[in-house]
């Protein structure tokens, strides 16, 4: 129903189906704070459904037609299917429907500098480490990320000015209904393959996204990713780039690490020395988050001196390689890496960091990731010792029987790696418990609940 707009619907009732997902909810946070009447279903309880609910908005736990009753405007995410009985009800009431990503964009447009970070990889640390510069910049953003980020309290941010900062996901091209004045395209790689036809179909999204920036606004991307340099080059607003390897606007130099792994680099743009920077998060590919952020804030008119500052109390988003206590000597952390790419990215991170053994507990997200992908992670996954691989995290897809955790377990250890698979989230707690000893670390990986493992060892 492309005529309906959140607009029309000014202090109404909206119901939210799914409002427990991290972008659904700040859309919801948004609405609630601009005095709309808030309403939502989802199947878990959560925290975030806690805080929506301590806000004023009307919670439901399950789905049912009953729970749409007096609402003006439907709003549901791409996992929500057309038998859902509240989809169902709507449909017989004639009540408006309305996608997330077509929500986000209308309340983009209500903005005169909406920011779009877009990249297969790195969004929700470079949204978050982009919103805290606006912040300690006095720019009073309104902040949408898809992590819960403690300097904002949560995953959303209600500002009172002209700025606003959200990613940009590329998943069944939701982006494309954005409004961005800039947009930061990070890198373009292989993923979302259940949507996505190939790596020409990815890149192809990209490029409409680009192409949404009026003449007047700007682009900023890597220049040391290939597809996102040559996609640079077909753009006509104006272009600012980033990199380590090859010649950009904004570049990087004498990066040295501390032992934790957190990076220092020397920033320059156009040659210019822009001081030495500091980072509180660990790894490489953090070096070319900050740099992305600091390209869109000094577009901004942000001072180098501002962003060095944010950046240096920046301590990182929950779930990106996030320590989450120690026990007995051994060290817990969490990474939401479940993309080769990002695997690869977390174990040279590891590398950095004086440890013990490492006990690598790992949760493939989605089959047909873990099938499309799979000899790209057998590659990544072959030379790590201790390795658990445990069962695949469906999130919104069905078990057709095609792929295992054992297949990936299979392959890799025919590649001479050492990799063994454990279904039970608590054997494979009593096995880290009897090998792991003081000085070792345990890392939980993934994008699902492979999370709650390192937090049982906590407990327990």
């Amino acid at each position: 129903m492309s005529n309906v707009h959140i607009n029309n619907f000014e202090n109404g009732h909206i119901h939210f189906i799914g409002i427990g997902g991290i972008s659904m909810s700040g859309l919801a946070e948004i609405l609630l704070t601009k005095g709309y009447t808030v309403s939502g279903s989802d199947m878990q309880d959560s925290p975030i459904l806690h805080k929506l609910s301590k806000d004023g908005a009307h919670i439901y736990i399950g789905h049912d037609k009953s729970h749409i009753a007096g609402a003006d405007l439907v709003v549901y995410t791409a996992a929500v299917h057309d038998d859902n009985p509240e989809i169902i009800e709507a449909k017989l009431q004639n009540i408006p429907l309305m996608d997330r990503a077509t929500l986000l964009g209308q309340i983009m447009q209500s903005f005169k500098f909406p920011i779009g970070v877009a990249g297969t990889h790195g969004k929700t640390t470079t949204t978050s480490m982009l919103s805290i510069i606006m912040q300690d910049a006095k720019l009073d953003p309104t902040i949408l990320v898809g992590g819960e980020l403690d300097a904002i309290g949560g995953n959303v941010r209600t500002g009172n000015s002209n700025y606003f900062i959200t990613e940009a996901c590329e998943y069944v091209e939701s982006f494309l209904k954005f409004y961005p004045y800039m947009g930061l395209i990070l890198n373009i790689d292989q993923d979302h393959l259940d949507y996505f036809r190939d790596l020409d179909h990815i890149y192809s999204a990209f490029f409409k996204f680009a192409k949404l920036i009026p003449s007047s606004g700007y682009l900023i991307g890597c220049n040391d990713d290939p597809r996102v340099s040559k996609l640079l080059t077909e753009m006509d607003c104006n272009i600012i780039t980033y990199g380590i390897d090859n010649a950009s606007n904004w570049m990087a130099s004498n990066i040295q690490y501390d032992k934790q792994g957190h990076p220092s680099f020397n920033a320059s743009y156009n040659g210019q020395d822009m001081g030495r920077f500091n980072l509180n998060v660990p790894g490489s590919h953090n070096v070319y988050n900050a740099l992305a952020a600091c390209a869109a804030a000094y577009a901004m008119g942000i001072s180098p001196d501002i962003s060095r500052e944010a950046l240096k109390l920046y301590t990182g988003t929950h779930r990106r390689f996030e320590t989450k206590g120690e026990v007995g000597g051994i060290t817990v952390i969490d990474d939401y890496a479940h993309h080769p790419t990002e695997i690869s990215a977390t174990l040279s991170t590891i590398e950095k960091i004086p440890h013990g053994d490492v006990w690598y507990i790992f949760q493939p997200h989605t089959y047909t990731r873990t099938k499309k992908l799979f000899d790209r992670f057998i590659d990544t996954l072959k030379g790590v010792y201790n390795l658990i691989i445990t069962d695949i995290y469906a999130a919104r897809e069905q078990d057709t029987g095609e792929i295992h955790s054992k297949d990936l377990v299979e392959a890799i250890n025919k590649n001479g790696g050492h990799a063994i698979y454990i279904s039970s989230f608590s054997d494979i707690e009593d096995y880290v418990k009897s090998h792991a000893k003081a000085g070792d670390m345990v890392i939980t990986i993934g994008a699902g609940s492979v999370y709650k493992i390192g937090e049982e060892i906590l407990n327990k």
